[in-house]
């Protein structure tokens, strides 16, 4: 501390300081460099690169399932729509294949069975007419025809 007071009040010698030292130890803007720049400055603690990533993955992975979750939703009724017409489809040509005993009217109801010789039939004769004696192996639908000729089933 005595060779501090006696230093007190005494120049400085230029040709002793290290300049390029000084310029290391400071910056132009100091507001923009990672480090702090004096001993008044906030405390700049190193972040841990892994937590920052995986932070950022798992927001990502939460984000992208939530949006799924919406794409899915909306979906839906799209996935549902298409399974009808496939059941649609299918029966159609089931129908077609038919045999036909009446010439279809537009906007009345038939009825779909699939016969003891696996060929199908189309009646206009109700599972619920039959009773207990149905002659067929199984009821297959209940269908009407479209202006279109197409079947709708119900």
């Amino acid at each position: 501390m005595s060779d501090k007071k006696d230093r007190l009040g005494q120049e400085i010698d230029i040709r002793n300081v290290d300049r390029e030292r000084l310029k290391l130890n400071s910056a132009d803007l100091p507001g923009l460099v990672e480090f702090a720049t004096s001993a008044s400055s906030a405390l700049i603690r190193p972040e841990d690169e892994g937590k920052i990533k995986s932070r950022a993955l798992r927001a990502m992975h939460q984000q992208t399932a939530n949006q799924m979750d919406q794409l899915m939703e909306q979906m839906r009724p799209l996935i549902e729509q298409a399974a009808k017409l496939k059941k649609r489809v299918e029966i159609s040509e089931k129908i077609y294949t038919a045999k036909m005993s009446v010439d279809p009217i537009i906007g009345k109801t038939y009825y779909l069975y699939l016969q003891k010789d696996d060929t199908y039939i189309l009646s206009i004769i109700s599972p619920s007419e039959w009773g207990q004696t149905s002659p067929y192996k199984e009821f297959e639908a209940m269908v009407v025809l479209n202006a279109d000729h197409t079947w709708d089933v119900i």
